[in-house]
């Protein structure tokens, strides 16, 4: 097995832009024009990746962009695909130059200083062997799958054996509360889950037995169960009508299922991305535009390449449930070794500790280490010293996404992370989303860094900074200005639609309803203009969704479980992070008369909070308030609070004429004025 690195390789996108000049004669002096050509002759620019990464179909492709509309577009008609396929052509090269598919650990084995790996040829065997299994319980093309486990070698695995059979993947990470599981896969009727019997984090191990147990009864188009075996427990019975499945035997066949040739466009997995009413919106993404998207943002920007030509080790810190796991895996279709591990990063063994993932990186030999923003900023503060955890010779590159990075955290990562070739360590910050499972701003290893900003915008993604809409519905662009981020023009993993959609209605409303025809994102945006590039610095969100530790949540979620509680008649929350400010989520509470919020009901809140949806949706503060702002239609005054928060004029955030309590707002523009005196 190799144990020594080459020389840091040639920059993935310096490879790439070879390729263009030899093979089609288009020469790009700076990466603003290269860029630019990627957003105005789209069906030329995705055609190029399609042909740069050797994408396989039966049938290969006449034309890129066959119907350029957005929502709607149509992306390689008559090709075939399948993910499960592109992962699975690096087997044989990859594993006879001796590197591994997935290197691992969880807190025990971390604890005691090991990692584990799974081969490619082994991989491929248990990939093709579920599959198998799958088929003969009558899974097939179309059938939901879902899946409560933490971030194993299992998954991976699981994910794959679903995609190779044309089935449709779903998965929710086991800390997640039995409401925010059920909101999820209810809405898309799975025939077969997996579930794990509970995790370990923080030192603790999760007995999640119960949940799904629950999930069995609260699922009913459900006809089969595969265990999982994490903590080693007992499964119990099933209910009637349900199949219960043990995943080691399902693996363990001699029987080996190909993956299927798919449609371009076949449903590849179902992931959430929660507005501030309803349910979560159930995102469908096919096959043939997340392995474009993947290929493009993990090669041409975060510079991976195939471990046999580059020695790579990709690492991104995710649960399950953040669609940061989807980027991780997707390491695995460019052919490199992806780094996975199921813990805790601030502890091992229940004492505060943010070693854990640095001491990963040094035995796994990552070359790419990546985490949410809030990550770094948490190592910052503990003051812990990377190098002195472990040997991170190999590391290459740092990659950062979720939040805003604040530039004490690049200068954090500069003085306290081993330097490459002489040069500080590139530092590749990403900003984009579950709904198209990308990136429309990142990093480039070949651009200057500047701290505090994103290097440029993603090849492919036509984002610009827009003005609020004149009469007409159009934005004004923006160059060093503070404006909406949208993109205008369409990409491959954009959302096939959102199930049970049937109309378009809801995704329209989720992303084009304040722009016709130009997808809003949600976030304020400032473009900077330099000369190679255009830089980009991300302030947060411009909707009121929150963001916790990079997972943008869903404000109906919570005040379903919050207001379930007698004493409580009406709440609000909102998330006031902003360019890279630490996360400040208060949640606003009316309370019965006669009710006080005390400490014990304050433990309740935070107790419910919890249990029926996630740690991460526990708020920053409490506080009791005479009523909430809603609007003549009843609608929660979400963003304008915000916005008051922040620090806007309230004649200009809040229309009290509009408003069917405008004496509620008093007590916030207090409150907000009584915040900007403390800060």
């Amino acid at each position: 097995m190799p144990t020594a690195l080459p020389e840091p390789p040639e920059p993935r996108i310096t490879v790439y832009q070879r390729w263009l000049a030899e093979r089609h004669g288009l020469r790009f002096e700076r990466y603003e024009d290269l860029w630019r050509w990627s957003v105005t002759d789209l069906d030329a620019f995705w055609r190029s990746v399609w042909d740069f990464f050797a994408i396989e179909s039966p049938t290969p492709p006449a034309v890129a962009l066959a119907e350029a509309r957005m929502p709607g577009a149509r992306w390689f008609p008559g090709t075939e695909v399948n993910y499960a396929r592109q992962v699975l052509r690096h087997a044989d090269a990859a594993h006879a130059a001796g590197h591994p598919a997935i290197v691992w650990a969880d807190e025990p084995l971390l604890t005691a200083g090991q990692v584990r790996e799974l081969g490619w040829p082994e991989l491929a065997r248990q990939v093709g062997a579920l599959a198998a299994s799958l088929k003969s319980l009558g899974i097939g093309r179309g059938d939901r799958v879902v899946a409560l486990l933490p971030n194993r070698p299992e998954t991976v695995v699981a994910f794959l054996a679903v995609a190779s059979v044309g089935a449709i993947w779903s998965v929710c990470a086991p800390d997640m509360g039995p409401v925010a599981v059920l909101d999820r896969f209810r809405q898309i009727e799975p025939t077969l889950i997996f579930a794990a019997d509970g995790y370990r984090f923080g030192g603790q191990a999760h007995d999640r037995r119960a949940l799904g147990a629950e999930l069995l009864r609260g699922l009913p188009s459900l006809r089969h169960v595969v265990n999982v075996a994490v903590l080693g427990l007992a499964p119990g019975e099933a209910p009637a009508g349900i199949t219960r499945h043990d995943f080691a035997a399902l693996t363990a066949g001699d029987a080996r299922a190909e993956p299927e040739w798919l449609p371009f466009d076949h449903p590849l997995w179902v992931v959430y991305s929660s507005g501030t009413t309803g349910l979560p919106k159930p995102i469908v993404h096919g096959h043939g535009g997340i392995v474009l998207e993947a290929l493009k943002g993990g090669t041409l920007h975060n510079n991976l390449g195939a471990s046999v030509d580059t020695g790579d080790r990709f690492h991104w810190y995710s649960s399950t449930g953040w669609i940061m796991w989807n980027c991780q895996v997707a390491g695995l279709l460019g052919g490199t070794t992806v780094c996975l591990y199921d813990g805790s990063p601030a502890s091992c063994d229940g004492t505060p500790d943010w070693s854990p993932l640095w001491r990963f990186a040094a035995l796994a030999r990552c070359t790419f280490f990546g985490a949410g923003a809030a990550f770094y900023a948490s190592s910052l503060k503990a003051s812990v010293a990377p190098q002195r955890l472990g040997d991170l010779s190999t590391l290459r590159a740092v990659g950062s996404t979720g939040s805003p990075l604040a530039e004490d955290a690049y200068r954090w990562i500069w003085r306290e992370l081993p330097q490459v070739d002489g040069q500080d360590i590139w530092i590749a910050c990403i900003s984009g989303g579950t709904d198209f499972a990308g990136a429309f701003v990142a990093g480039l290893p070949t651009l200057p860094l500047i701290a505090g900003e994103m290097q440029c915008r993603s090849l492919g993604a036509a984002v610009e900074a827009w003005s609020e809409p004149d009469e007409h519905g159009r934005g004004r662009p923006l160059m060093d200005e503070v404006g909406e981020l949208v993109c205008t023009q369409q990409m491959p993993s954009m959302p096939l639609y959102l199930w049970g959609d049937a109309d378009g209605q809801r995704l329209h409303d989720s992303y084009f309803d304040v722009y016709p025809g130009v997808w809003r994102h949600g976030d304020w945006i400032r473009l900077v203009p330099h000369e190679q590039a255009t830089g980009a610095i991300i302030y947060g969100r411009s909707d009121a969704t929150i963001n916790r530790h990079g997972v943008r949540m869903g404000t109906a979620e919570l005040y379903r479980a919050v207001e379930a509680l007698p004493e409580v008649l009406d709440s609000l929350v909102v998330d006031l992070e902003y360019l890279g400010r630490e996360s400040y989520m208060p949640l606003f509470v009316v309370l019965r008369e006669g009710v006080e919020l005390d400490e014990a009901l304050r433990k309740r809140l935070v107790a419910e909070i919890r249990q029926a949806l996630s740690p991460r949706h526990v708020p920053s503060e409490i506080l009791a308030v005479p009523a909430i702002p809603r609007t003549l239609s009843g609608k929660k005054m979400e963003l304008p609070v915000k916005k008051l928060l922040m620090g806007a004029d309230p004649a200009k955030v809040m229309n009290r004429d509009a408003m069917a309590n405008a004496a509620s707002v008093d007590w916030f523009v207090d409150f907000a004025a009584r915040r900007q005196h403390h800060d």
